[in-house]
């Protein structure tokens, strides 16, 4: 008996099996399309062997998701700031069903399970190689000898409440059981020039953001300067970092550090040498053997600034580094590059605000942290468009908007999907670089900005498990039980 090779479903061999070549011809008209052809807008910024199916095993057999057009459904799924699958797989069918590659099954399980065999490594080496396109197409800054700049910082996004989540990632210990979410801790470093993420790493509300930060000191490379906030301005971490060769700029934990700049070597006006020495009480994130061998003092640079803006509050702000050399690196740089990291800050709005990572949508940890790598990924290769419109339209990069390169790519890339000729294609995307490049964000240094909500939320929050909860009466309802309750009562 002749067999005929079926690449949609085994299950309808006896209605596909005659069609022949004919089924195997329209395969491959398709088996190399994806979602708005993002392999050919966004594939320039990884490596070109990155989604090389393996010849056995995992991820080598022709399926509808096969291993490459799973990664770029994925991307085209962030662009759609984390949509559902059921709108990918619409997209697929709507796909197939126009170049004539045969019937998609309309349920999401086929590429839900295509997204489980996507390899973790494969997602790290393309975050890594897209970082790396990012910063090399962003210019270099003129501060502190033009050294690396990078930044660290941490944040928490919350998981569906599922069993398996709640283990790996608990809720808040202030929380009542079942009235909460589960909490991933993401600690990241960024390149500050352009705004990517070079390293990452997750870890649950149990463990310190220093012991995460402590992790990642295999991404750091002799020479960088690493900018952070007052959590990481500490003793143990400028130790730990001077070993490395790494120098560090971050604001000092008053409450921690008393600063006297009558004392020390004075530098100038607010600018001065002191000795720090390690704490009494070892810390609790390193180990025994760790805390022995830090040094007993270090020599740090303490700088001082006042910020005054007219029609704010006068605020001072005192830094830490270990940038001694006063000559090499003056006061007045320190300060910039530590101003640069709220770029930062709004990069990781971006993460949680525009690209939807607020709330991630997998329910097993393993995926949630695919999950979280498919969207650091589609925030650089995001980062590598906007550094290429700044490089090729001569337009200031931090001044490029994230939302509007956003939109931008999402159009674009669907009308480069409607025309088959590569010089058209060229062109839009030429347009698409200098629309971004024109449609810059405004210089408004004096802008406040509190941490504050306007809108309240229309529904009290839920304060024991959903199953004990019990809805309040409506209005109506109150107002018909006072009533009866009136007429019943005895004169």
């Amino acid at each position: 008996m002749r067999t005929t090779f079926t690449p949609f479903f085994p299950a309808w061999l006896h209605v596909l099996g005659p069609m022949g070549p004919r089924l195997k011809n329209g395969f491959k008209a398709v088996q190399a399309l994806t979602l708005n052809g993002l392999e050919g807008r966004l594939g320039a910024y990884l490596p070109g062997d990155l989604l090389t199916p393996p010849a056995a095993k995992q991820n080598s057999r022709e399926r509808i998701f096969p291993l490459g057009r799973t990664f770029f459904c994925w991307i085209w799924q962030m662009l759609q700031l984390n949509s559902s699958c059921r709108e990918v797989v619409r997209q697929v069918q709507a796909l197939f069903a126009l170049r004539g590659g045969g019937p998609v099954d309309e349920h999401t399980s086929a590429y839900c399970q295509a997204r489980t065999r996507l390899p973790q490594q494969l997602l790290q080496k393309a975050l890594g190689a897209s970082a790396m396109a990012a910063t090399q197409r962003a210019p270099r800054l003129a501060l502190l000898q033009s050294r690396r700049l990078k930044a660290v910082d941490g944040t928490g996004l919350r998981a569906p409440d599922t069993p398996a989540n709640q283990e790996r990632y608990p809720q808040p210990s202030n929380q009542k059981s079942g009235c909460g979410f589960p909490v991933v801790r993401l600690v990241s470093i960024f390149c500050v020039a352009s705004g990517v993420i070079l390293a990452q790493c997750t870890g649950s509300l149990l463990q310190p953001e220093l012991s995460l930060f402590y992790s990642l000191f295999s991404q750091l490379q002799k020479g960088d300067i690493l900018i952070g906030d007052r959590a990481f301005g500490n003793f143990v971490v400028l130790a730990l970092l001077s070993r490395i060769g790494v120098d560090f700029i971050g604001r000092v934990p008053i409450r921690i550090r008393k600063v006297d700049f009558r004392q020390g070597q004075r530098l100038g006006p607010y600018d001065c040498l002191l000795c720090w020495t390690k704490g009494p009480h070892p810390s609790r994130w390193l180990g025994p053997w760790q805390w022995e061998s830090l040094a007993q003092s270090l020599t740090v640079r303490i700088v001082r600034t006042r910020i005054s803006i007219k029609g704010f509050r006068v605020r001072e702000m005192t830094l830490v580094t270990t940038l001694l050399d006063a000559r090499l690196y003056p006061k007045e740089q320190i300060l910039a590059a530590y101003l640069r990291r709220w770029q930062l800050e709004l990069c990781l709005r971006d993460l949680k605000a525009t690209l939807g990572l607020r709330d991630l949508k997998c329910l097993s940890p393993d995926m949630l942290q695919k999950e979280l790598l498919v969207g650091l990924l589609m925030h650089n290769l995001l980062r590598c468009v906007m550094a290429e419109a700044a490089q090729t339209q001569n337009a200031q990069l931090e001044r490029i908007s994230f939302k509007g390169s956003l939109d931008a790519l999402r159009q674009f890339s669907a009308a480069m999907a409607q025309t088959r000729s590569i010089k058209k294609c060229r062109q839009l995307w030429q347009t698409l670089l200098q629309t971004l490049a024109n449609d810059l964000v405004p210089h408004r240094p004096a802008r406040r900005e509190p941490r504050a909500v306007k809108r309240r939320p229309k529904y009290p929050r839920l304060n024991k498990p959903r199953h004990n909860y019990v809805d309040r009466w409506s209005r109506n309802k109150r107002r018909r039980v006072s009533r009866a309750k009136n007429n019943n009562e005895p004169n």
